[in-house]
């Protein structure tokens, strides 16, 4: 089996923007075998000629690493580009056209791309993240009037990571709600819920897929069995039926495209 080729994140910051540029462009070829280094901080000249080092030694072993950069100061980036490995500049080709465009160099200054000088997206952001811990599985339910959101579903389908995306990354304010059995035997919503019926979204999920995932944090548990796991899947989704709720299935779905859906349901209300 051929070894994953290797590709190098290098930023002068975190390297975060960088790595989420060149996964979403590598996520094009899915028959890929690949391993990600990040290489953040990376801000001079002689922290860019340690990772061309590394590169080296990768190329005299046969491999063919690629490189993808987010550096702002030229002389870093150079020196990268002296490396044996295709260099991808996210930045460069972007910012020379929008120089053009604006008829204005651009202020090619450290982690600008992570300034906070938007402080009241920031801030909205924060406290969204704050709104989200405070309301997570099923707690804090007395501050559901102020939630943008509130995501239902069993334990482990996807509900908290789902909450706190759209916290951190959108400044949503998202609640979420894990159904219980005493919550299977009623002919409507759970108690807490009947008054926001316009905020839920109902995530479900595959039960052999929320097996293996419950197996991993209880194995061998009632809980994490098949045959519960089944149980509780079937009895959501016919609660979520009987409420006319938006459904939507995390079996195979990123957190992202979780929350894009939820978005786009979102907008679509306003």
């Amino acid at each position: 089996m051929p070894h994953p080729r290797t590709v190098l994140i290098v930023s002068d910051h975190t390297g975060l923007t960088a790595e989420n540029m060149a996964r979403a462009l590598l996520a094009h070829f899915p028959g890929e075998s690949l391993r990600y280094l990040r290489r953040p901080f990376t801000a001079d000249p002689q922290a860019a000629r340690a990772v061309c080092r590394e590169v080296t030694a990768l190329h005299e072993r046969g491999e063919a690493p690629i490189i993808f950069t987010t550096v702002t100061h030229p002389d870093v980036l150079r020196e990268l580009q002296t490396a044996p490995a295709e260099v991808f500049d996210l930045l460069g080709p972007g910012l020379g056209t929008l120089e053009t465009q604006f008829g204005t160099p651009a202020v090619r200054q450290i982690g600008r791309h992570h300034d906070m000088h938007d402080s009241e997206a920031y801030l909205s952001r924060m406290d969204a993240l704050d709104f989200a811990l405070a309301t997570d599985d099923g707690i804090g339910d007395k501050q559901y009037a102020h939630s943008d959101v509130i995501l239902v579903g069993v334990s482990r389908a996807g509900k908290t990571p789902t909450s706190l995306f759209l916290a951190l990354q959108h400044g949503v304010r998202a609640s979420n709600y894990p159904l219980a059995e005493d919550d299977f035997d009623r002919t409507g919503l759970p108690i807490p819920l009947e008054a926001h019926r316009h905020k839920l979204h109902a995530l479900t999920i595959d039960p052999r897929r929320l097996h293996a995932i419950r197996t991993q944090r209880k194995p061998g548990s009632r809980y994490a069995s098949l045959e519960q796991c089944e149980h509780e899947v079937r009895r959501a989704e016919r609660l979520f039926q009987r409420a006319g709720l938006p459904v939507r299935d995390t079996t195979s779905a990123s957190v992202e495209e979780i929350a894009a859906a939820i978005l786009n349901a979102l907008r679509a209300s306003q």
